[in-house]
């Protein structure tokens, strides 16, 4: 039998590598320029593949980790993505970059619907383990603008794929010697009810969750991407060497791993509603902020809102543990980020069609539109217990 530590620390190693490799290249698109004879939006433009197929064969993934093996599927997630990562790396055509960046989508879909289904099946505190596992990503999320702009400055844009390609297939043969395959650990399922005792709608809640999954990942996304672009722009007076300004943006991205560290102890306290509701209220004013703001304001306003972004991400990963059946989980959470992943794509187009007319000024004023309409998805989400309160009744 497994020991459910060690699965969770493979859970939470490819959590990192997941939201990684995603970002190495808008991290390295800077230094590409040149290589591929295209400016910033066409370059950024050819990613858009590698995004859709991210949301798009989530659906497929999640179905496959519920019916076939949910081992198998993390080790073609480990050895997908390393082996994508490197042909990406030596690709020496657009063409050749698109079907890199394509495959590393493909392969990349398999964590979310898998991984954090495996992790929720092992965890023993659902909401603490869904924050540090968050934390984990994000700290990916934070390394890809790091390691990119020192690999890059020392090495070339080449080495930023291959060298973290061949680290997560030697943590796929680690997986493959330590983890087996096994039923899901048995656990039992306690409908949630409303504060009151009242059954709770389960297409409010669905409906709530697919409208926040789909702008927040329109946002996720889009400012993830534009980081480090925004802040080369506007800190060049403050920070001039690369790989300085990778450190920067790479704090910024950290203030994420501590909200959903902490968000998920909060959601083991206290209602999922309020941490919803503030941490969505947050969005739309610091983008509106963030559209304007230069130097040390614009560092500080950009952590606080990776602070508040990521923390949603914790609670929307935590309503379908919460409101979903164990057997049902890969296929919701397959369901929930091929929605998430698949709206973020659209956040290619919109860069290459807003940046180059407006400015990220102009970019970040829409996108606060759309966090407005996150919003008023969690006024919309119905008062339910507190896990730990569900745990003791049940």
């Amino acid at each position: 039998m497994n020991q459910a530590r060690n699965v969770i620390r493979y859970v939470n190693a490819a959590h990192v590598i997941d939201h990684m490799f995603m970002l190495i290249f808008p991290a390295a698109v800077l230094g590409m320029t040149q290589a591929f004879g295209l400016d910033y939006a066409g370059l950024i433009g050819l990613s858009l593949g590698g995004f859709i197929a991210f949301g798009a064969c989530s659906l497929p993934a999640g179905w496959l980790g519920d019916h076939w093996s949910r081992r198998q599927m993390m080790l073609l997630f480990f050895f997908g993505i390393g082996g994508a990562s490197i042909l990406t790396g030596l690709s020496n055509s657009p063409s050749m970059l698109v079907i890199g960046l394509t495959l590393m989508g493909i392969f990349a879909a398999i964590y979310h619907p898998v991984g954090t289904a495996m992790l929720v099946a092992y965890a023993q505190n659902r909401g603490r383990e869904i924050g540090i596992n968050g934390m984990w990503g994000n700290l990916g999320v934070a390394f890809s603008a790091l390691i990119t702009g020192l690999l890059v400055a020392q090495f070339g844009w080449r080495s930023a794929f291959i060298l973290p390609g061949s680290v997560a297939i030697l943590l796929g043969v680690g997986f493959a010697l330590q983890v087996r395959d096994e039923p899901a650990p048995a656990r039992a399922h306690v409908p949630l009810k409303g504060k009151g005792g009242q059954q709770i709608s389960m297409f409010l809640v669905f409906g709530v969750l697919a409208l926040a999954t789909a702008t927040g990942g329109v946002v996720f996304n889009a400012t993830t991407m534009t980081y480090p672009k925004l802040f080369q722009e506007r800190l060049h007076e403050l920070f001039t060497s690369p790989q300085t300004l990778g450190v920067v943006v790479s704090l910024a991205y950290a203030f994420g791993a501590v909200a959903q560290l902490l968000i998920g102890r909060v959601l083991h306290r206290f209602s999922l509603k309020w941490p919803f509701i503030i941490l969505t209220l947050l969005q739309a004013p610091l983008l509106l902020a963030m559209a304007d703001s230069q130097g040390w304001g614009l560092i500080v306003l950009g952590a606080a809102f990776m602070f508040v972004v990521f923390g949603q991400v914790t609670v929307n990963d935590a309503m379908v543990a919460n409101f979903v059946a164990p057997q049902w989980q890969s296929r919701i959470f397959a369901l929930r980020y091929c929605l998430s992943f698949g709206a973020s794509a659209t956040a290619i187009p919109l860069i290459a069609l807003v940046e180059p007319r407006q400015g990220l000024s102009g970019l970040y004023l829409v996108l606060a539109g759309v966090a407005a309409l996150t919003f008023a998805a969690a006024l919309a989400f119905p008062r339910t217990p507190a896990e730990a309160a569900v745990g003791q009744s049940a």
